[in-house]
């Protein structure tokens, strides 16, 4: 993973990702999005499996329900959005390079 990987991920999981982790994510993965996905999605599986929301009766009153569709909306943005080897992968496919001959329909004497 080269510089601009590490800063593209950064940006969308935030400065305290520990970027030793991502390390071994892409190296398993091969993409910087799927890494992406897959922190976020593991965000997501840790928000699902405790109570969204706890009420304490006077106390206090605990709503991560937004927190859940804050993340959501991320994970969205993160497979619309261009990432960096993307432009890597579309390379790859122009490579051919097409010629062709203009010929007239009819042969003048």
């Amino acid at each position: 993973m080269d510089e601009f990987q590490r800063s593209w991920l950064m940006a969308q999981l935030g400065p305290d990702t520990d970027a030793a982790d991502l390390e071994r994510r892409y190296f398993r993965l091969r993409s910087v999005r799927a890494v992406a996905l897959e922190v976020l999605g593991q965000r997501r599986a840790k928000l699902l499996a405790d109570p969204l929301k706890v009420t304490i009766d006077g106390v206090v009153t605990m709503d991560l329900q937004e927190n859940l569709r804050g993340i959501e909306r991320q994970i969205e943005q993160c497979r619309q959005c261009p990432a960096p080897d993307d432009a890597e992968d579309a390379d790859e496919g122009d490579e051919g390079l097409v010629v062709t001959w203009l010929v007239p329909g009819r042969r003048y004497r």
